[in-house]
């Protein structure tokens, strides 16, 4: 049997982890990484500690690995991005997630090879255009994100649209517009954590839990709306999209249903055995007026497309995360 081998870019990271572990416990797939690792100490590398990766390359070095592995590759899938919505360093954050992502792009297209990356939910900006992956241009270049994160997001979906319309895009091209994701693998993103990741400390300690008051009439406190989805099943859509190469475009990858905070803090107790002690502070000024109160994926187009998986409910997910993954002194899958 040839193994297929995948580069998983951001490998190291919360979902290129998940997408690792996933990929490198089949026999059918050889996975490298790229990635940066940075500080032991704050245990990036543990995230793919437990798998068996056959090579770990350097982002300064993905275009010599790519050209020297080009003959064996299946699939790159680009999941490196500076991913925190409060970076301050719009140089750095455009250079990241728009340059390399082009490079990337126009090698695996000169190459005929596959190309699956991250996009954001980030990129629909305060929701009013609705929460519709359509990929065409113009449709995209309507979209106006709220920070420069989902700015760059978005700037490159338009750039891979338009180089699609062209004809100049890989063997596949896909791009997976990401909700609000939660699981195992995230303990190293600090402050970017999953609102489940940082309340259970609280929860196991007997501290109260805060989530962020509302500043719009229409929305309690702890009921701002949120699109959650478990990280297994955004890695159960890309091991999807590896077997089925004649999908392209542009999607949603949610869990469809809007749930509160205050739902996935219940939960979270629940999964605890203990009552919810929740408070709401003060949201910082600074973010006011960027935060998104509502989102929902429309999932109809990747299920239009012959994705048959199922959503795993907040509360399963939820559950899962906590008991199997928070509550364990290794919470690395």
């Amino acid at each position: 049997m040839t193994r297929r081998l995948v580069l998983v870019t951001g490998g190291a990271g919360f979902i290129g982890s998940n997408i690792v572990a996933d990929l490198a416990g089949d026999n059918n797939f050889e996975v490298a990484v790229c990635d940066r690792l940075r500080n032991a100490d704050d245990g990036k590398w543990r995230n793919i500690a437990k798998h068996p990766i056959v090579d770990f390359v350097a982002p300064h070095e993905i275009f010599p690995w790519l050209y020297r592995n080009a003959d064996r590759l299946l699939a790159v899938v680009h999941m490196g991005a500076i991913s925190s919505t409060t970076e301050p360093d719009a140089d750095h954050i455009i250079h990241t997630n728009f340059g390399l992502s082009r490079d990337l792009f126009r090698w695996c297209a000169e190459h005929r090879q596959r190309f699956i990356y991250a996009s954001s939910a980030a990129t629909y900006g305060d929701g009013s255009l609705g929460f519709v992956d359509r990929d065409d241009p113009d449709s995209l270049a309507a979209l106006r994100p709220l920070n420069a994160y989902g700015w760059s997001k978005a700037l490159f979906d338009t750039f891979a649209a338009r180089e699609a319309a062209a004809g100049r895009h890989p063997a596949q091209w896909v791009g997976l517009k990401f909700f609000n994701v939660y699981g195992p693998n995230e303990e190293h993103k600090r402050s970017m954590r999953s609102i489940a990741s940082q309340i259970w400390p609280n929860i196991q300690n007997n501290v109260q839990v805060k989530l962020f008051k509302s500043y719009r009439s229409e929305y309690p406190d702890g009921g701002q709306l949120r699109d959650f989805v478990y990280v297994r099943d955004a890695v159960s859509v890309i091991r999807w999209l590896i077997n089925t190469p004649e999908v392209n475009g542009i999607y949603n990858l949610g869990s469809g249903t809007s749930r509160t905070f205050v739902a996935l803090a219940e939960a979270a107790f629940k999964a605890a055995g203990k009552i919810p002690d929740i408070v709401y502070t003060d949201m910082p000024v600074s973010i006011r007026d960027k935060y998104q109160y509502f989102t929902q994926a429309r999932m109809e187009k990747l299920y239009q497309a012959g994705y048959s998986g199922n959503s795993t409910s907040l509360e399963d997910g939820i559950y899962d995360y906590c008991k199997n993954y928070l509550n364990n002194a290794d919470p690395y899958r």
